[in-house]
């Protein structure tokens, strides 16, 4: 009985890494990662997944922080590139809809294409370079706990945006679904109680990240018609880079 509890958690919390980072993550033949329960924890765990990937990065410039700009550096890109660049991409795909919006093509049919376009590849290095640059920045002043707060809260406010929007995407919908008030309620506040153990002004960086996470995904879907995964991970990288900017001010 407590196995079949158990379960969904744990196949959850492994689907989560799987799914949102590039750490190699096996599953059995038998594991049920559509069941809802499992998506349900699967969202849970998407801030602890955060929490993981900015302590990771801290600890390797913490190694690296002898060739100061140079390690802050390194330490950025990995950043990202253990999450598979994953959410960067996505914003490729966003500034493709929203200009192929404005020359009265179909967003959703752009989006979906695996090719990119110039536009999408513009924004995707520039917001990589003010991303870059930001994590720079707080590695090297040592802001390395509101470097932290940061990648957390971003991956919360999706959380938020789940239960906000309706989605056009079948994954995203069947995700929506699954994450259930009680899961959103539990996760924001053992995330929050966390944080505001850390970092005394968590909760202002939290409020802060809500806020511009339902700006940046209303705006988008003003664009484009539309939300789904694309859209999540623009918005994520969206707020990430305005909230360095922040704190950096």
């Amino acid at each position: 009985m407590l196995k079949k509890r158990v379960l969904p958690i744990y196949l959850g919390f492994k689907f989560s890494f799987s799914y949102f980072t590039i750490f190699p993550i096996s599953f059995k033949v038998t594991d049920n990662l559509l069941a809802t329960n499992v998506l349900a924890f699967m969202l849970f765990f998407l801030p602890f997944v955060g929490i993981t990937l900015g302590l990771g990065t801290v600890i390797i410039f913490g190694y690296l922080e002898h060739l100061k700009w140079y390690g802050a550096l390194i330490s950025a890109l990995l950043y990202m590139i253990f999450y598979g660049f994953l959410h960067t991409e996505a914003i490729i795909d966003v500034a493709d809809a929203i200009y192929a919006k404005h020359s009265g093509k179909d967003a959703y049919m752009i989006i979906k294409e695996p090719t990119i376009g110039a536009m999408g590849l513009l924004y995707s290095v520039a917001m990589l370079l003010l991303k870059v640059a930001g994590v720079v920045f707080l590695l090297l002043h040592n802001y390395l706990i509101e470097f932290i707060a940061i990648v957390t809260i971003s991956r919360l406010s999706l959380l938020m945006l789940f239960k906000v929007h309706t989605f056009r995407s079948s994954f995203a919908t069947q995700l929506k679904e699954a994450l259930t008030l009680p899961y959103v309620i539990l996760a924001f506040l053992l995330y929050t109680l966390l944080g505001t153990l850390l970092l005394s002004h968590f909760i202002l960086l939290l409020l802060a990240g809500l806020l511009l996470a339902l700006i940046i995904s209303f705006t988008i879907k003003n664009r484009i018609g539309f939300i789904n995964g694309d859209v999540l991970g623009a918005t994520l990288e969206g707020v990430e880079i305005l909230l360095f900017i922040g704190v950096a001010l």
